[in-house]
């Protein structure tokens, strides 16, 4: 009997939770839709593993979608946290780890002189994006197609027809009004990007952007392609955002503007910074951040930002990180195990291109090259959807979605990666049998 018939508390669960929960989760990507399948409930994590309520084991490649660098329940991360809860959960005022950790990170990421810890990716983009018009005196801002910045009013815009057209809402309940003040064009196109500066730069608060998109599976930036953002937005003087909550800390200790040597005006971060807790944060120059109150006039707020466990655990991840310096190991394993699925693929007659960047990888089923969401769209869906559920039945996760980015920890080995492989065969070949 196949994995995927042995999840019966799963199965309980999620009949209960869909009586009480908006289709049965608490994020839409975790109800499996876009691979037909329900999701699994989890028990507990250790290392490279998950483990469900049924006792089934997985090999995690989503990390908790991406902050767990070091796996799950890391020992010096682990004791952190119990040190801390030890002494209270919440304080409603500040803390000396909020000061530390703002140092640490400040020291490590090349842009930052100040930093604001929020308490998730969303907050922090809606917060930086506030803070560019106040700055700029300016509405409108450019995000690319299929980059995700959270779920802000601002960014759930699609592009109409076009390089440069102003956005239309994609979800009920946002106001056309919003999102006319969003610009979308497609990533790594750089005709698109002076076409839509030259319409509309002098009405342009700020571009926002996953310096590597991360949101439709994984795209590296093309050479020059992030030097250009940065040349233009300073020719019409609008703010350029890295949006680092994926790549902070995972694609270089000193994130994508480390790796790629493009220092943004704003940095928007997380995942990596809470060690597993909901954490997120916005920074910049001092001459910018100083606009934020109390010390300046644009407001943001939170009661629980800076939360004692959450600082703790970003704390004693970051250490492990700088101590260790992993990420020639990170890179290469995540290399190996890319080119292992991509030759894997071709062995079956399926179509497959992957990257690599730090600790972030991806797949597709297409031919590829993938330089855009837009390429991202002609992976065969059918076909992933199978695939992913002989794969979860073999005790391999991935994202379910064919359009996320995968992630190895420091937890995961040699012996991992073999045994995902073997995993990855068994299901091409089974799937390319049954037709």
């Amino acid at each position: 009997m196949g994995q995927m018939n042995r999840r019966e508390l799963s199965r309980q669960l999620y009949e209960r939770a869909v009586r009480v929960t908006p289709g049965g989760v608490n994020s839409p990507v975790r109800a499996f839709g876009a691979v037909n399948g329900e999701p699994f409930f989890t028990a507990s994590g250790t290392g490279s593993r998950l483990r469900d309520v049924d006792g089934v084991e997985y090999i995690d490649y989503v990390l908790s979608w991406g902050p767990l660098i070091l796996g799950h329940a890391h020992p010096h991360v682990v004791e952190a946290v119990q040190r801390a809860v030890r002494k209270g959960t919440h304080y409603g005022t500040p803390t000396p780890e909020e000061v530390e950790l703002a140092e640490r990170v400040v020291a490590l990421v090349p842009s930052l002189e100040m930093v604001r810890f929020v308490n998730s990716g969303t907050e922090a983009t809606m917060s930086a994006v506030r803070l560019a018009r106040a700055v700029t005196g300016r509405d409108l801002i450019l995000k690319f197609e299929g980059c995700y910045h959270g779920h802000g009013d601002s960014f759930l815009a699609k592009a109409g027809s076009g390089l440069a057209t102003l956005g239309l809402p994609s979800s009920p309940g946002v106001p056309k009004e919003i999102t006319r003040l969003t610009l979308t064009v497609p990533y790594n196109d750089r005709g698109a990007v002076e076409e839509a500066l030259s319409r509309h730069g002098d009405r342009l608060a700020a571009l926002i952007v996953e310096p590597v998109v991360g949101n439709a599976g994984l795209i590296p930036p093309e050479t020059g392609f992030l030097q250009l953002l940065r040349d233009e937005t300073q020719r019409v003087g609008a703010l350029l955002i890295f949006d680092e909550v994926m790549t902070g800390f995972r694609v270089a200790l000193g994130g994508a503007q480390e790796r790629y040597g493009i220092r943004p005006d704003l940095t928007v971060l997380g995942k990596v910074i809470g060690g597993g807790f909901p954490v997120g944060a916005y920074g910049g120059p001092r001459q910018i951040m100083a606009r934020v109150a109390p010390q300046g006039d644009v407001y943001q707020a939170g009661t629980l930002s800076g939360n004692p466990l959450a600082m703790a655990a970003g704390l004693a991840q970051l250490e492990v990180l700088e101590r260790e310096n992993p990420y020639v190991r990170l890179e290469s394993r995540a290399t190996r195990l890319v080119e292992g699925i991509v030759a894997a693929a071709r062995r079956h007659g399926v179509p497959a291109t992957g990257a690599v960047v730090g600790s972030m990888w991806g797949v597709y089923f297409c031919a590829g090259p993938v330089r855009n969401f837009e390429d991202a769209l002609a992976v065969d869906r059918e076909l992933f959807a199978r695939y992913y559920r002989e794969c979860l039945d073999g005790g391999v996760f991935f994202a379910p979605s064919p359009f996320e980015a995968g992630f190895i920890s420091t937890a995961h080995g040699d012996a991992d990666i073999d045994e995902t492989l073997a995993v990855v065969e068994r299901s091409l070949a089974k799937v390319i049998d049954q037709g």
